[in-house]
């Protein structure tokens, strides 16, 4: 998927149109600042409206409903991730490096957009049907990344974990979703400083707070096979 995939969402919609490209970016920019600060159910097409200058008419035809609008904004938001991420990841086959890029990455859009953000974490579980199974699906696949970048350098420094895959990921994802409710450029380090520090963090637990042991070449080899199948997924 694209970062521009949300447009090919819309049924009918000129994705070959610059125009309504930066149009549809322009609404999600608002719609996101409107969801982050109401919610998802005290929001509203009529504030959108307002606050983007576009009709109620015209709204509907970017967007068949509000529940559509909310899927939008959550696709957009993870398949850009996504994709920065597999940029960054193409550059470099070093364990280490690539889960600091997976940190970086992660931490600079979530400076970055804040808002959105919050909207992908309190509007977690509002979308049914096969707008949810599609967010479900996308989420998964950055979890797997994120787990097999884990079990890479598990296996290639020959360590021996004291915790599973799926508890040392999601520590990590709770360290990172939630900067939006903390972070105050003000008195809070930078993107790329929060990024190296959380990764330090992060790389010390899987090194020496799991266990400093260990493991042979041969064993090490069998340790990331064996986690390959018990992450859950």
């Amino acid at each position: 998927m694209s970062a521009a995939s949300p447009v090919r969402a819309l049924e009918g919609s000129p994705a070959h149109d610059s125009r309504f490209e930066r149009r549809l970016a322009e609404i999600l920019d608002c719609a996101t600042e409107i969801f982050a600060d109401k919610g998802y159910e005290g929001a509203s097409m009529r504030d959108l409206s307002r606050l983007s200058g576009i009709s109620l008419a015209g709204l509907y035809y970017y967007f068949k409903s509000k529940e559509n609008l909310l899927y939008i904004i959550q696709q957009h938001t993870f398949t850009t991730i996504i994709e920065r991420l597999r940029e960054r990841l193409a550059t470099s086959n070093d364990p280490e490096e690539r889960i600091r890029f997976f940190v970086q990455n992660h931490v600079d859009y979530a400076l970055a957009k804040a808002k959105a953000m919050k909207v992908l974490s309190h509007e977690d579980d509002v979308l049914k049907n096969s707008y949810g199974a599609e967010l479900a699906a996308i989420k998964r696949e950055y979890y797997r990344i994120c787990v097999g970048l884990v079990e890479d350098l598990v296996a290639a420094e020959g360590l021996q974990p004291g915790v599973s895959n799926r508890t040392a990921v999601m520590t990590l994802f709770g360290a990172m979703n939630w900067l939006y409710t903390w972070h105050n450029p003000r008195v809070d380090p930078d993107a790329a400083t929060l990024a190296r520090e959380i990764s330090d963090v992060f790389l010390q637990g899987i090194r020496g707070g799991l266990s400093s042991r260990r493991l042979s070449p041969s064993k090490g080899k069998g340790r990331r096979k064996a986690g390959r199948n018990s992450s859950g997924d």
